[in-house]
């Protein structure tokens, strides 16, 4: 499978490793190699490969956005996705650590929008890039941390849960590209837990079943 990634800052970049190091053709797609986060990745991980954003984005069939939330309209429009799986791993944020599109509409649902063709899955969100660098929870007897993910497309939903599993998380579908929006408020609750409340990073949600 061949997967590209738009943004490798610290959350991109830690699944791009992962993803890498398993044994997927990974590149950064991206408007320059020489932009700090891209040389810095391509310094830490001597496998991923840098292509031009458009080249990147054709060659793969996995498109991973994990680009701040703020140029996702002016960025998203420009790129053809159509036909791509596109992996939303973006969240908006507001002031005050609201939601940034005061809960109206999900941020995945304007992606889709904005890359109609597109097949959107909202995934990858929900904690902080630590757990991204790696979802190891020793002592639960096998119980794996829930990756929580929502779109349109099944058979999209079960390409990105594939790599869920491959990367040590449970898949967890949560159901439409509507739901994205629940996901992003859990990813509000996870920081404001985490890091403004002081728990710190190292918690996860998990699935119990009878």
């Amino acid at each position: 499978m061949k997967i590209a990634f738009v943004g490798i800052g610290n959350v991109g970049f830690a699944l791009a490793d992962n993803l890498s190091k398993a044994g997927y053709e990974v590149v950064i797609a991206a408007e320059s190699p020489c932009s700090d986060s891209v040389q810095k990745a391509l310094a830490r991980n001597k496998n991923l490969q840098y292509k031009d954003l458009s080249q990147g984005i054709a060659w793969a069939a996995v498109v991973f956005l994990a680009v701040p939330f703020k140029v996702v309209e002016q960025l998203v429009p420009q790129l053809d996705l159509a036909g791509k799986v596109l992996v939303d791993c973006t969240n908006p944020v507001g002031p005050g650590m609201t939601h940034g599109m005061e809960s109206k509409q999900s941020g995945s649902e304007l992606i889709q929008s904005l890359a109609p063709e597109s097949k959107v899955v909202k995934a990858f969100t929900i904690y902080g890039f630590e757990n991204f660098i790696t979802s190891d929870y020793p002592g639960y007897n096998g119980l794996k941390p829930a990756m929580l993910l929502a779109g349109d497309d099944a058979a999209a939903k079960g390409t990105v849960s594939e790599l869920c599993k491959v990367l040590g998380w449970e898949p967890v579908d949560t159901g439409s590209i509507s739901q994205a929006l629940h996901l992003e408020h859990m990813t509000l609750l996870w920081v404001k837990m985490a890091r403004v409340q002081g728990q710190g990073s190292d918690f996860v949600w998990a699935r119990l079943t009878r």
